[in-house]
């Protein structure tokens, strides 16, 4: 399947920033900024932006996604929000697996697999993380880690599942660094982890898959990045909270 043949998906990861009034003005600009994208275009926004974010962007071309869910779906699990939770309030995608998270939050292949099979089980569109630490880079093991991760994340997954995954190749060492991965090394990674999907579930599925880069994409690389062969879209962080830049990266993914 040829590169234009896939959807090409920009997500806009806002982590920990913008507080409800914050994310209405900003969501007022990106709505005339991305408007007529052809892109399919997502904002990440945090928990308590949840609801003002999807009556914004309700009949705009703006879906909204959440930044993490836990996989039960119910319990003593204080401070989580349960992938339910998100489908009621109108998420429709979901990051899971971030490095954030895993470095912050001890989450584990094992937890990012059962939040993604949580997520997707519900209808939720699952971003799922991977990638390597600067060390892991140097010591020449970024094939090693990206496939461990990736095969765990899908593990118990289907074929049909894998039509609501979406994989974020995140180099851990480019990401708010201002150090970005080169277009080669980017899309080397990239490449391998659609090798890895192939592997796992076949050719075609594989050829289907969306895998975005994620790393400090910004205006000035956006367009190489964006133009590598396997490279579908971004997960951006803070290109994403202006509206200028985003339009710029939007604008990329859409040519």
């Amino acid at each position: 399947m040829l590169k234009s043949k896939r959807a090409a998906v920009l997500a806009g990861n806002w982590k920990m920033n913008k507080t409800a009034s914050e994310a209405t003005a900003l969501i007022d600009e990106l709505i005339g900024a991305v408007k007529g994208a052809d892109c399919k275009v997502v904002i990440c926004v945090p928990f308590t932006d949840i609801a003002v974010a999807v009556e914004k962007c309700s009949g705009t071309n703006i879906e909204v996604g959440a930044q993490n869910c836990h996989f039960k779906d119910s319990g003593a699990y204080t401070g989580e929000i349960s992938a339910d939770m998100l489908v009621e309030a109108g998420v429709t995608y979901v990051i899971i697996g971030h490095s954030e998270r895993r470095q912050y939050f001890a989450e584990t292949d094992e937890t990012v697999n059962l939040r993604a099979k949580t997520a997707i089980s519900k209808g939720l569109t699952a971003i799922i993380c991977v990638g390597e630490l600067l060390e892991e880079r140097e010591n020449g093991v970024t094939e090693e880690v990206v496939s461990r991760q990736t095969k765990a994340a899908l593990l118990g997954l289907t074929g049909e599942d894998m039509k609501k995954v979406i994989i974020a190749y995140e180099p851990v060492w480019a990401i708010g660094t201002g150090r970005t991965a080169t277009s080669e090394q980017a899309a080397a990674v990239c490449g391998f982890i659609r090798g890895v999907v192939k592997e796992l579930f076949g050719e075609d599925i594989a050829d289907a898959l969306t895998i975005q880069y994620g790393g400090s994409m910004n205006p000035a690389n956006a367009a190489e990045l964006l133009a590598q062969a396997d490279v579908d879209g971004g997960l951006i962080g803070g290109a994403s909270l202006k509206s200028t830049d985003f339009k710029a990266l939007v604008d990329a993914a859409s040519n």
